[in-house]
């Protein structure tokens, strides 16, 4: 028998990872604060230095106005890394989602809902972030993590955060 939506709605929470990231230091204190919240979504961003490379969001202090998907014109300097996580309302977003241009329903679609309801919140990351999708990206990333380590429960003293 073929898996319908319909049958996920009693799921709860919803934790996504994309494939491709690579992080320094870990998202505990993220995941904490989620169970906190009550609910809605959380988003982890990254200050970076070419965010018209991902999804960008626009902010007005610790609020998410909106998230745009590569522009050429970003309205703020952070990415939004590709970590998220959602309750189970998730399910419901999902179902009403139209596919893009693509062809493909996007993240960025499920996180603008979720910022249409004021519930969307989010964490910047301590250290580094680096995405491997590509085989330039995933070679840095491979030499990032032979030099630093990744996934860190703590940074030493004389460790300093960066974004590369």
């Amino acid at each position: 028998m073929p898996y319908r939506w319909s049958n996920i709605s009693l799921l709860a929470n919803l934790f996504a990872l994309f494939w491709d990231n690579i992080i320094e230091g870990n998202i505990a204190s993220a995941v904490r604060a989620y169970r906190h919240q009550g609910g809605g979504a959380k988003i982890i961003l990254k200050k970076v230095t070419d965010p018209q490379r991902f999804g960008v969001p626009k902010l007005e202090g610790r609020k998410v106005i909106t998230i745009e998907e590569k522009p050429s014109k970003p309205q703020s300097d952070y990415a939004v890394i590709g970590i998220y996580m959602f309750d189970g309302e998730v399910y419901n977003i999902i179902r009403t989602l139209e596919p893009s241009g693509r062809g493909e329903l996007e993240i960025t679609d499920v996180n603008n809902a979720y910022i249409a309801r004021a519930e969307m919140t989010w964490e910047e990351l301590d250290g580094w972030w680096t995405d491997a999708g590509t085989f330039e990206s995933l070679l840095h990333a491979s030499n990032l993590v032979a030099q630093t380590g990744a996934n860190k429960l703590e940074f030493s003293s004389g460790e300093v955060p960066t974004n590369v």
